[in-house]
């Protein structure tokens, strides 16, 4: 049975009002929410799938691709952007071939911004898997990314 199938047959009896909280457990379990999941979920609730992503789509919580085995994410916030993450977040878009919120092909890169990762003193701030880099310049971000391929061609 499928993760999707197991969360939702875990909450058989819940009606459209619990929508929010079975796309979070699905994405929690998944990482993402397929276009899969979804029709499961349409047919689950008796809502439509329109409908869902209607809902999903409002909150920036929900991702619909899976995340990259590196997830970079770029500050956005008022220091950030003062600071320059504009034109790191240009250049790792033009490196990585992808715009924010989306994922490279090889699946190794996901991209995305963030309103604030709360370490204004070191803006601009980006984090790749959780690791922070701070007054990250394009030509930095350029050397991060530079670095990742690098290893990962070793492994």
């Amino acid at each position: 049975m499928s993760k999707v199938k197991e969360i939702l047959e875990k909450n058989k009896n819940r009606k459209r009002d619990a929508l929010i909280g079975l796309l979070q457990e699905i994405q929690e379990a998944e990482g993402y929410i397929s276009g899969e999941s979804v029709l499961e979920v349409s047919r689950h609730l008796g809502i439509a799938a329109s409908k869902i992503y209607g809902v999903a789509t409002f909150y920036n919580q929900f991702r619909f691709e899976p995340l990259g085995k590196y997830h970079i994410m770029v500050c956005r916030g008022t220091a950030c952007h003062v600071k320059g993450s504009a034109s790191a977040l240009k250049t790792a878009e033009d490196i990585l071939g992808i715009k924010a919120g989306k994922t490279t092909r090889d699946g190794l890169f996901s991209l995305e911004t963030v309103a604030c990762m709360g370490a204004c003193g070191l803006a601009p701030v980006i984090s790749v898997n959780g690791e922070f880099y701070a007054q990250v310049t394009a030509e930095k971000f350029r050397k991060i990314i530079e670095d990742i391929k690098a290893r990962e061609k070793k492994v």
